[in-house]
């Protein structure tokens, strides 16, 4: 049986195959899960509705994720790094994952499966991200799933020095 942490990586894998494939095949995507040993069925049902939720909301991440990064908008990142935060963001603006916890798996997902910088980089994006986030989300403990739920729409730009 898988934990948290290994169901959170194969929802990674799999959202990095979604991108890859542009969401076309999602069945081809899908039944490659099962070639994942030391999974259940469910928790292979779990990651894929991880990854394509994530994959679905992809839009709405990368507008938010290039507010917080302009200078490394999704279409420039690394096809790991983009996966990597894309699922961070979907897990944090859904309120069931405390923020710090998924910061703290997404950066150990960087110095895994991506470059030596990327970590560095994962934890800034994030960082920054985890403090847009309403305060009932930010607050959530780590052994309690947040109160407050997704927001509807991507989270408001804050303001720059200079602006307002």
């Amino acid at each position: 049986m898988a934990g948290v942490k290994d169901i959170r990586r194969l929802a990674f894998q799999t959202l990095y195959q979604l991108d890859a494939r542009h969401g076309d095949e999602s069945g081809v995507v899908r039944d490659s899960l099962e070639g994942a040993e030391g999974f259940t069925s469910g928790e292979r049902a779990k990651a894929f509705e991880m990854a394509e939720a994530a994959y679905a909301r992809r839009k709405d991440a990368d507008r938010e994720l290039e507010a917080i990064a302009p200078d490394w908008p999704p279409s420039r990142q690394a096809a790991v790094d983009r996966s990597i935060l894309r699922l961070a963001w979907h897990e944090m603006t859904g309120g069931k994952t405390p923020p710090k916890v998924v910061i703290n798996e997404a950066i150990e997902l960087a110095k895994t499966f991506s470059t030596d910088k990327s970590p560095a980089f994962i934890n800034g994006v994030l960082d920054k991200l985890f403090k847009r986030l309403p305060t009932t989300i930010q607050s959530a403990d780590a052994n309690e799933p947040a109160i407050a739920p997704a927001p509807a729409a991507p989270l408001p730009p804050t303001v720059s020095e200079g602006e307002g």
